[in-house]
């Protein structure tokens, strides 16, 4: 008899840990209140079952600091307006250079929107595989969220592949009416592609290309964007907007043909002329001319 009563409180331990382990892995729903305070989240997978972490100070932007990308800037505008009103929107696909102002695009439309309850969670790729639990977190909330994946791009058989798809498009679960999906990659395609991927195009007897089925396959996701944009390089023109643009907003006096000239020297060891080294050159600038005047 004792032994069968140690052995039923043994039993009863296990079940009262068991059942704590549980609660704590099951997704807690966010706290409605945060949502009002905060405008950017993280989600943090780290310890299961991960959570919508706020972030105090998120990094403001200007969206009228963005030059030379008028024409992908207002559409993405445009959609994200529809998305706010409640009308029909896409999921946003932003790709190009590196520094030409995608991810600055997303931070200013958070900027310019939180008021009017624009939200953005950012999900890094490897917690991909987390989506269907984030957008179930977040189906009930008030808020619209823009889930932001920055720099995204998948090795062969990422399990994020498959998440990413499905809520793109191809899930009998409906994607939220109030989250669309905005990603920033340097390149068109998301997924790597190699040489042998190609040996299957062929061209029929009408002379139209068929790709084969392992290349169609990696083409497809970034087509289940809806609203794909392409942010290119700038030419020397346009960088040199770009400096005058900042140099003017910070207040450097600077006759224009020795801004020019440093902007391009700076530039040239830089090599690249994108609008995030425009940005890096007036900040260093700027700060060189009030050290001078100290």
């Amino acid at each position: 008899m004792a032994r069968w009563r140690e052995l039923s409180s043994r039993i009863e331990r296990v079940l009262a840990l068991a059942e704590r382990v549980l609660a704590e892995r099951a997704p807690q729903p966010p706290d409605e209140a945060s949502f009002a305070r905060h405008a950017a989240f993280r989600w943090e997978a780290a310890r299961a079952p991960g959570r919508l972490a706020p972030i105090a100070v998120p990094q403001a932007f200007d969206l009228e600091d963005l030059v030379g990308v008028d024409r992908p800037l207002a559409r993405l505008m445009r959609n994200t307006e529809q998305f706010l009103r409640g009308l029909p929107s896409n999921h946003v696909l932003l790709y190009g250079e590196r520094g030409t102002g995608k991810s600055s695009a997303v931070k200013g439309l958070l900027t310019r929107h939180a008021e009017r309850g624009l939200r953005v969670v950012e999900v890094r790729t490897e917690d991909l595989a987390d989506l269907p639990r984030i957008l179930e977190l977040l189906r009930p909330l008030p808020q619209r969220f823009l889930v932001f994946c920055d720099d995204l791009s998948f090795a062969e058989h990422d399990p994020g592949v498959r998440e990413l798809k499905a809520v793109l498009e191809g899930s009998v679960a409906a994607t939220p009416e109030n989250v669309r999906i905005v990603a920033t990659s340097n390149r068109r395609h998301l997924l790597p592609e190699r040489r042998s991927d190609n040996a299957a195009v062929r061209v029929d007897e009408d002379g139209e290309l068929h790709v084969g089925e392992a290349l169609e396959e990696k083409l497809s996701l970034s087509d289940r964007f809806g609203l794909v944009l392409g942010f290119f390089g700038f030419d020397q023109r346009t960088y040199l907007a770009i400096v005058e643009h900042y140099a003017a907003k910070e207040g450097v006096e600077l006759a224009p043909g020795a801004l020019r000239a440093e902007a391009l020297r700076w530039a040239l060891e830089r090599s690249s002329r994108s609008g995030r080294t425009a940005r890096q050159f007036v900040d260093d600038l700027a700060g060189r001319l009030a050290l001078e005047r100290r």
